[in-house]
Formats: structure tokens, sequence, C-alpha cells
């Protein structure tokens, strides 16, 4: 491949939540070793001082051990300042943090008896991370229509679908909604199928579309032949309880393999995880307050990491399979490629509501990211999708519109919150909540 010029190929990429540190080395490390993006200008922002000088040292060693010191890598304390000029600004934030916002999220609905495993896409928990964040991303994509109106969001911060549709809803800003599940779908199957070593992933063929955490694997073929009578075959013959049995069962009913863990899907159904059927929890083996977990282990292990990644002046990098970077170049150099992107649905999937946020296979090259169409999915996995585009359609009314009745709206229609609890219940734990995040969200009327 002829070497690309310098001058004709910089560009700039900004990064808002840069404190993600890891994250942060995927996606901008993986930009430093594509040739059309190695010699950017990548600014760096986040609220938090300290991580954002941490992943400003890693990302220099990167930049100079994989990148020979080829971008230019700047950290800003002004948004405005970080976006000004921006191609390409890459969304990873998070409004509250772990504490307080997401111990509420989990610890105020328990006293209801309501229990969640994630509580970041679904549920009272998505909705209330939804009504944080999506205002602060609404002011920095009305920056950006001001200093950089032609620039790609680049949104990987959930709740992917209603952040998504909020910012497309609420504002002129080009955005597309990235996910890390399309791409591991078929290989993660294969894994739990004990199939791996037998079966390459890469020489199948498939097609998934849906909505964000609720697309479906609609068809898996190998040279032309349907490998779903397999799947199905291998899926009824393995010992329950197993880590995807939530997804099992929902492919065992609804026929097909959901790309989502079974963590996350328990909670985005009625029929999981419920007070009169406790014995569900371990038949399906459901982690409960599994986010909570996860989060203290990060905290806790960050110190170690911390040597590993930010203070290893040996530190390189492996290009990942996270979307930005092929995103970036395929824009930057008309090379096409694929990704799943989440869009608003103009006619994509056609058995699903004009206007919300599907996840479909999208073209990507020079023009931008251009979805493709799909048509109509099976009658019951529109169906189930539906139960959480109303929710998702809600609560983004509700942010948008700040109309606190929109609030109790999305949480009575929410399918797990529905199954569980009285209207007045779930009116009391949303008056509850909005009390409790109060210095996080604007003033609801």
């Amino acid at each position: 491949m002829k070497e690309i010029e310098r001058s004709k190929y910089m560009v700039k990429i900004t990064f808002i939540g840069a404190g993600s540190t890891i994250f942060a080395k995927n996606v901008l490390g993986d930009a430093m070793l594509t040739p059309s993006l190695s010699e950017a200008d990548i600014a760096l922002y986040d609220i938090n001082e300290q991580r954002l000088r941490e992943s400003e040292l890693m990302l220099r060693t990167i930049n100079k051990n994989a990148n020979h010191d080829r971008a230019k890598i700047r950290t800003y304390q002004n948004r405005k300042e970080a976006l000004t000029g921006a191609d390409f600004v890459i969304n990873a934030i998070q409004v509250g943090g772990y504490q307080p916002s997401t111990v509420i999220d989990f610890e105020i609905p328990k006293k209801y008896g309501l229990r969640q495993t994630i509580g970041d896409t679904m549920g009272i928990g998505g909705i209330f991370r939804t009504l944080r964040t999506l205002p602060v991303m609404l002011e920095f994509a009305r920056e950006m229509e001001e200093v950089c109106p032609q620039a790609w969001l680049l949104n990987y911060t959930n709740p992917m679908a209603m952040l998504t549709m909020g910012i497309l809803k609420g504002t002129k800003i080009k955005t597309v909604g990235l996910c890390h599940s399309v791409q591991v779908c078929v290989s993660e199957l294969f894994k739990q199928l004990g199939i791996s070593e037998q079966y390459n992933a890469d020489e199948f063929q498939w097609k998934i579309a849906g909505i964000n955490h609720m697309a479906f694997l609609l068809e898996l073929t190998k040279d032309g032949k349907d490998f779903y009578p397999t799947i199905r075959e291998l899926a009824a013959a393995k010992p329950h309880p197993h880590q995807d049995s939530v997804r099992f069962e929902l492919m065992k009913r609804f026929g097909y393999y959901i790309t989502e863990s079974s963590e996350h899907n328990a909670e985005y159904h009625p029929y999981f995880i419920k007070k009169l059927y406790p014995e569900l929890i371990d038949s399906f083996d459901i982690p409960l307050d599994e986010y909570l977990r996860r989060c203290e282990d990060q905290i806790s292990d960050w110190n170690q990491m911390r040597e590993s990644i930010v203070m290893n002046g040996e530190l390189t990098h492996t290009r990942s399979n996270e979307y930005a970077s092929y995103i970036m170049d395929s824009i930057v150099t008309g090379t096409p490629s694929v990704i799943a992107g989440n869009v608003l649905n103009k006619g994509l999937i056609t058995n699903l509501p004009e206007d919300c946020c599907v996840e479909v296979p999208c073209l990507v090259d020079k023009n931008g990211v251009q979805p493709t169409y799909v048509g109509q999915l099976p009658t019951q996995l529109a169906a189930l999708n539906r139960t959480n585009i109303n929710v998702q359609e809600l609560t983004v009314e509700a942010a948008l519109t700040l109309n606190r009745s929109k609030i109790y709206q999305a949480a009575y229609l929410d399918p797990h919150l529905s199954s569980e609890l009285s209207l007045e219940a779930i009116t009391c734990l949303v008056d509850e909540l909005i009390e409790a995040h109060a210095g996080y969200l604007p003033e609801y009327k």
C-alpha cells in the first residue's frame, strides 16, 4: 500500500471522558496504529484531572513506542477548546460515576424489592443514567455545533440507544452509537457452545439487526448452508445452568440468539428476576448486583493496573476490534468498511417505530456512516424490541422536554419494573431517585 502523506491525512480527534484510561488506550492506541490517523492531533478532556494526566502519560508512551511520536497529544481543561476544529469526537463519559450515582441506582430500588444486574441500559438504572448523562452530552454537542459542526460524534456511552437517540433528535451533530457486542457475537456463541476450536467464526457469514443490546443473529451461514439448526441442537444439549443461560433460554423461546450478555438480558425482560420466583436466580445463574462488583474490582485493581499501564515505559499496543479507528480511517481515506451502528430508524427496520434508535449494518466511506436497509424482523423479535423502545422513547422525551410525567411513564412501561412493582410503588421509586440524584439532574416540572 502506498505510504500515506502526512499533510493530506492530518485529522483532529477529541476524546471526551479521556480519564477512561483503558478504553482510551484501545481507541486512541488503535488510531495511532492506523496509517491515516497516526499523525492525528489528539485532544484529551476529562473533569478528573488526575485520571486525565494518567491517560496522557500512557498515550504518550504508546505514541513513542508504537507510533514514532507522530501523533500530537494535548490535554485540555476547557472542553470547548478541546472540541474546536475536531474532525471526530469520541464520547466515553459517566456522569455521577460509581459514587454516588451508580450505587444510588442500585440501593434505592432494593428498598422496593427491585433487583438489577448491570443497571446501565434499561430498567430504572438505565432510565436515570440517561437522565443524568443526556443533558451533559447535549451541552457539548451544542458546543460542537459552534466549533466543529462537521465533526462525527462516536458515542460509546450507555445507555447507547437512548443517548444516541437524544443527540440525533436534539442536535444537528452527525452521530453514531457504537457497542462492543456485535463484532464478538458469533465468536462468543461458539465459545459458549464449545465449538471455537472446531469452527472459525471468521469463515461464517452473518446478519445482525435490532436495537442496542437486543439485536439478533438473524442469519448464520457457512458456504451458503444455514448453520442455525446446528446451533439450536447444540444449545439444547448444553447442561443447565451456565454463563449464557438467559440468552439460550431466549433463543429457545423466540428462535434467535441475542447479541448482549445474559446478565444484561436478565433485566431487559420480565421473566428472570422475580420476587415471586427467587429460584430463577440460581436456575439461570443470574449475577445480581454484578455491576457494583465490577466497579469495586476496577477501583481496587487500579493501583496495580496504574503501574502496568500508566507507569510502564515499555507499554505498546495491538489494534483492537473497536469500531472507532475503522470508522475514522474509512471517512478519511474513502476505504470502505462495514460496522454495526446505532442510528435513527429511517425506514431501516420496517416493523419498528420510525425514529427510534436501531442497530444495523452500516457502510462507512468518505460519505460517512450510511445505514443499510434490513426490512422486517421476525414478528416476535420486533415485539421484544418494542417493549424496550417504548421506554427509550419516553425517557428521551423526558430529557429533551424536562417533563417529569414522562419519567414516570417510561418507568411504568419498563418490562422489569412493571412486572415487579405497582404503579404507586414505581411513582414513589422515581420520586426518591430524582431527589437522590438532584445534583446531577436538571429541574423537571
